[in-house]
């Protein structure tokens, strides 16, 4: 069984009036013997933990490895409890909000690494306040990561669709489900790739875009997929962070199982993914600006389909590592919960709707983020 864990970025924001507070240096300071922390079970070696990222108004959860979506959960819900206990200590909460509602453009203080990107990247990096989910699988080699980059790649667009959760930017509606990703890609390395061949085409590319001197490392190789720097896995990146914690499981789920389903298709020799680069932009751009709530372009067809057909589509293709993994009914019934009740967008979009008021969007993303409680019964899709 492939391991499997998650980062989650999230935003760090004052309950009153839902702006962004640049806390993550002192949200990452709270000592744990305090108490804060210790009654949510834990930090660092004995649970998740909390890592800084680029803006000091968000705050990185990683989980551990994790073999089972049991472990996974767990590590999910104590990530954001442990999180939100340290804001809470400053008077803060976090959210799992992709964009912040209430936003100015803010500028970078962190390593100088980030420093660094700040000054090289103008405006791109001063609005740079995102926060994106991020599915790490284990892999047992570069070559077979490769390979199975060259065979998911078509199928991302849709793991979007389903965690879309960014409607609002500088306090207007955008129109998309997930303006993170417009924001996003406009980082140069950002956005789909093209099929790589091999470990050894896959580092060409790398040396062939460093060596341009735009990216200041390997650090800022944006693909929606890649290989991770640090550890043996395939790190999915194309995702929303998700409102509900439930639907992040849905996500990494389903993304080890694409892993698993691009890795036995390598084994066998099916070859990689038709679909050329532009046409994956547009599977992109569709799933950003419609989530769940529109066509997407279908993997396969790589024509106009209904978002339920195209989640059918993808448990179809997955589904013997969903069984192999114990996973399929989780699977069938998150999709389901997402294609019934919606992705945050939606909530975000109810919530402003009552009263006009950005603020409401924030209370309820935080409350949303924080919910307990297993996936209410709603169904199974057909596979």
């Amino acid at each position: 069984m492939r391991t499997f864990g998650v980062e989650e970025e999230l935003l760090i924001v004052d309950p009153i009036d839902g702006l962004p507070m640049a806390l993550a240096p002192d949200i990452l300071n709270v000592d744990a013997s305090d108490g804060v922390l210790t009654e949510v079970g834990g930090l660092g070696a004995s649970g998740p933990a909390l890592k800084s990222e680029f803006k000091q108004e968000q705050v990185e959860v990683n989980s551990r490895p994790c073999s089972t979506a049991g472990e996974l959960r767990s590590e999910i819900r104590n990530g954001r409890a442990a999180a939100d206990a340290a804001a809470r200590s400053l008077g803060a909460r976090v959210a799992a909000l992709a964009t912040p509602p209430v936003f100015h453009a803010t500028p970078t203080v962190g390593n100088q690494r980030y420093a660094t990107m700040g000054n090289e990247f103008g405006l791109i990096a001063r609005e740079q306040l995102t926060c994106g989910f991020h599915v790490h699988v284990s892999i047992d080699s570069p070559e077979e990561g490769v390979a199975v980059l060259d065979r998911m790649r078509h199928w991302l667009p849709v793991l979007l669709a389903l965690s879309a959760n960014s409607p609002y930017w500088m306090g207007a509606d955008t129109g998309f489900a997930s303006y993170r990703t417009q924001i996003w890609n406009r980082w140069p390395t950002a956005g789909p790739m093209d099929v790589f061949g091999s470990a050894d085409g896959y580092r060409a590319v790398l040396s062939a875009l460093l060596g341009t001197g735009v990216p200041l490392d390997e650090g800022m190789i944006y693909f929606d997929a890649r290989l991770s720097r640090g550890q043996p896995t395939v790190e999915v990146r194309i995702a929303d962070v998700c409102l509900y914690a439930e639907d992040a499981l849905t996500i990494a789920v389903i993304a080890r199982a694409l892993v698993e389903t691009s890795a036995e298709e390598w084994r066998k020799g099916v070859p990689a993914s038709s679909m050329v680069t532009p046409v994956l932009r547009m599977a992109n751009w569709k799933a950003s600006r419609f989530g769940v709530s529109h066509q997407l372009l279908h993997p396969l067809e790589q024509q106009p389909s209904s978002t339920s057909d195209v989640a059918v589509a993808l448990l179809r293709h997955v589904s013997p590592a969903l069984i192999a993994s114990g996973d399929l009914a989780l699977a069938r019934t998150g999709v389901a919960t997402i294609l019934r009740r919606g992705t945050g967008e939606r909530l975000q979009r109810q919530a402003y709707s009552r009263r006009l008021r950005l603020s409401d969007v924030v209370s309820a993303a935080i409350a949303s983020t924080h919910q307990d409680g297993e996936l209410s019964d709603a169904g199974l899709l057909s596979h």
